[in-house]
């Protein structure tokens, strides 16, 4: 398995930046592993940062973007008879549509730094045929600071860019931490806003 990988990011990232926001289009390798490499050509002078992180920018938001349309277009029962081909589970569809239902628009960007429903959140967006302009935006918003941080850490580590998950962590585990408390602190504050107007 890492032979593969290895062979489609030699492949992809050889293609310089459409190759960084190919492999994040399509996503067969984690977006964390794709920016990380992209860290470590950025490092060794094959590419520049600013033109990986627009790159790490759009192809992660027309990822988001697939997923949006597969809601909009397909619908719930299109994905629970084909989403487990897309690498999407039951579970994380269930718990998107459900943090969906219950924050709106909002969770679009904050749903980006938690694991389980980073991808899925997309889907219910879809359903609920949420502004396609809102949702480009928020998504892209939210796809800027992810790719700066995973092709900073890439830069650093250089050769050991493999390295990643674990030296990641230390940096994501913190930001869905926040992100988890953001959306909390919003459901508190509509609830207290309907509790009080009722």
């Amino acid at each position: 398995m890492e032979i593969f990988i290895m062979q489609c990011l030699n492949w992809l990232l050889g293609l310089g930046y459409p190759g960084i926001a190919l492999a994040l289009m399509i996503e067969i390798i984690p977006s964390e592993l794709v920016l990380a490499y992209g860290g470590y050509m950025v490092s060794n002078g094959t590419i520049h940062f600013t033109g990986a992180v627009i790159a790490g920018t759009v192809g992660g938001t027309f990822a988001q973007l697939f997923l949006y349309w597969l809601g909009r277009y397909g619908g719930r029962s299109f994905l629970e008879r084909y989403g487990k081909y897309l690498l999407i589970s039951q579970k994380s569809l269930n718990l998107a549509e459900e943090w969906f239902d219950r924050n709106g628009i909002s969770i679009i960007f904050t749903a980006r730094f938690i694991p389980v429903v980073r991808h899925a959140i997309s889907i219910p967006a879809g359903i609920a045929k949420m502004s396609l302009v809102r949702f480009t935006l928020y998504t892209a918003i939210a796809m800027t600071p992810w790719s700066i941080l995973f092709l900073s850490i890439g830069f650093k580590l250089g050769r050991n860019w493999q390295h990643i998950h674990s030296v990641a962590r230390v940096y994501t585990l913190p930001l869905s931490i926040g992100a988890v408390f953001f959306i909390s602190c919003y459901c508190l504050l509509l609830y207290m806003k309907k509790r009080k107007s009722r």
